[in-house]
């Protein structure tokens, strides 16, 4: 003969879904609702956080700015020790600075971008950063 365990009754504070407490049954949410419920949930500033990390995609630039002091031979020489471009690159980008008023020399992070301007400086060029045109430009 088999004989087979006697159910156990659950007792009433333990039943999935309800609890007893002192003031009577409550019924708690089912883990769905729950769930539902704090997908829904949205912070209000997670939109502008989104447009923050976007701008911080957009790549930021160096300009190197035309000025009457330094001799165009010196920006060559300056554009190939500092950036190690080649003569042809290093030239053609100081012709750009002298027939158009500003060549773009580096395209990058902030911060290197600032290192860059910083070092143009320190070589008596005048340069700043500025942020690439994206596509909304």
């Amino acid at each position: 003969m088999v004989t087979h365990p006697t159910p156990v009754a659950t007792p009433r504070s333990y039943r999935a879904g309800t609890f007893v407490s002192p003031l009577g049954t409550c019924t708690r949410a089912s883990p769905s609702t729950h769930d539902r419920r704090r997908m829904t949930l949205t912070s209000p500033d997670v939109e502008e956080r989104t447009d923050l990390a976007a701008r911080f995609d957009v790549p930021w630039v160096t300009v190197v700015w035309d000025d009457p002091v330094n001799l165009m031979s010196y920006v060559t020489y300056v554009f190939q020790s500092y950036f190690g471009f080649s003569h042809a690159r290093a030239e053609r980008l100081m012709r750009q600075v002298h027939d158009d008023g500003r060549a773009i020399v580096a395209t990058g992070a902030r911060e290197a971008m600032e290192r860059h301007v910083e070092a143009m400086h320190g070589y008596g060029l005048q340069a700043t950063v500025d942020r690439a045109a994206g596509p909304d430009a």
